[in-house]
């Protein structure tokens, strides 16, 4: 309905815009006929009432006719009916066409000034004017005749819709029983049937299933992760608290103790490192942390400045060094705190008491390397290719860990597109190289 108004709307503006240009074209001849028949004829000041009879009829309403000499002034008509402006007037005899006011009737009217034949001397101005009832009668005619035609023509076009968008979504019945008759699986929709208006769509679907995929493939190595880590610790607890329960002895329920402390720091790093794991594993698919503008060589000495009493009590020697003027990367600062925090953890725990570990910070032509090299017994060559693989664990190793750090220090250089290199020292012990790409935002770095 509201469409058919809007049509309607327009469709008499149109029809009263043409409207208007014939009856402007009709007054116009009007005019001039009339200022050439009174031209030839040596009027004497007079127009016949028979011609005023014609002149001043219509059918609806009243017209009006004004005949002027320049000599005589008017000679007949309506002295209420004032010709066009003589600026306004065309000089040419054209009709110069214009709307006025007659008391409270709006007018149409024509204006022709044309030479007095008779004599040449004088002028004649012609003016007619009519009411605007006929032109919007036209209109009306007009859009009384569309009416039925402009209402087939929508009531078509709204079945022809309502029919396309019926057999357009019947396509969609194949795709959608296929995604009913799943329940669990989340495999891509792939573009086997369907149509290619809506692939946009089904791609848009596709890769949230591959986000979804993510999370729950994170979800399921957590728990796997978690199980692997945590069921040794948990068995241990359970076997020192049931030989306590078995011997109440102050020996034994002591040296329990100790064995179910060493289980719970145990069980505690392991679930450190196992959430940390997957908080950076997280980050990778939902991009926390956005990178901005870091100067290595003033945060690392700030980071180290925390772990100089964890070195203390594990009895290394932890050392700086680096250039005197900037090194800047892209990074985010709390991951990269993570990462330094477990290359130190793995030099305190495998390098042993009175080792000498040195954080080192220096530009290079790939662009920053921050390294960590310790002065232990290192790992042989044919295992450093492993290292950064999860539960990974060098042959041979007394000490106690998860083999979680370096997987989770991997999975952090990954993230800052960063390189990670393992090789041995000078000292024999292990070096770690991460090297970082240039800076994006080199103008700034340079300041």
């Amino acid at each position: 309905m509201m469409l058919l108004v809007v049509e309607s709307l327009v469709t008499y503006s149109g029809a009263l815009i043409y409207s208007n240009n014939v009856h402007d074209r009709d007054l116009a001849d009007d005019a001039m006929t009339l200022a050439q028949m009174l031209s030839q004829e040596d009027l004497g000041g007079q127009v016949s009432p028979q011609a005023r009879f014609l002149l001043e009829y219509a059918p609806e309403g009243h017209n009006y006719f004004n005949v002027s000499s320049q000599k005589h002034g008017l000679l007949a008509g309506a002295p209420e009916l004032r010709p066009a402006p003589l600026k306004a007037a065309a000089q040419d005899g054209e009709p110069q066409l214009f709307t006025t006011m007659v008391g409270r009737r709006e007018l149409r009217a024509a204006t022709v000034r044309i030479p007095n034949l008779h004599d040449p001397d004088d002028q004649l101005t012609v003016t007619m004017a009519e009411t605007f009832h006929d032109r919007h009668q036209r209109a009306r005619e007009i859009l009384l005749l569309s009416i039925p035609a402009q209402a087939i023509l929508i009531a078509s076009v709204f079945v022809l819709v309502m029919y396309g968008v019926r057999v357009g979504l019947r396509q969609l019945d194949p795709l959608t029983a296929r995604l009913a008759a799943r329940e669990h699986d989340l495999a891509p929709i792939g573009d086997a049937d369907v149509p290619v208006e809506i692939l946009p769509l089904t791609r848009t679907i596709d890769a949230l299933f591959a986000r979804q995929r993510g999370m729950l493939a994170l979800q399921e190595r957590f728990i796997a992760d978690a199980a692997h880590q945590l069921k040794t610790p948990l068995a241990g607890l359970r076997v020192h608290v049931e030989r306590a329960q078995a011997d109440p002895s102050k020996e034994t329920v002591k040296d329990a103790l100790q064995h179910i402390l060493r289980l719970t720091q145990r069980a505690s790093r392991a679930s450190s490192q196992l959430l940390a794991l997957t908080r950076v594993q997280s980050n990778e698919s939902t991009d926390v942390g956005v990178p901005v503008l870091l100067d290595l060589a003033q945060l690392i000495p700030e980071m180290l400045s925390v772990r100089v009493h964890d070195a203390i009590a594990a009895g290394v020697d932890l050392g700086y060094e680096g250039p005197a003027g900037p090194v800047w990367i892209d990074g985010d600062r709390i991951s990269l705190q993570e990462m330094l925090d477990n290359l130190i953890d793995n030099s305190l725990r495998y390098a042993g008491r009175h080792s000498i570990v040195t954080v080192g910070v220096a530009a290079v032509p790939e662009g920053a390397c921050l390294s960590v090299e310790d002065d232990g017994p290192g790992v042989p060559p044919a295992f450093l290719e492993r290292l950064g693989e999860r539960f990974f664990r060098v042959p041979g190793v007394t000490e106690e860990g998860t083999g979680l750090g370096l997987a989770i220090v991997q999975r952090i250089v990954e993230r800052h597109r960063a390189l990670v290199r393992y090789v041995n020292g000078g000292g024999g012990g292990l070096r770690v190289e991460v090297v970082f790409p240039p800076a994006r935002t080199s103008k700034l770095a340079q300041m």
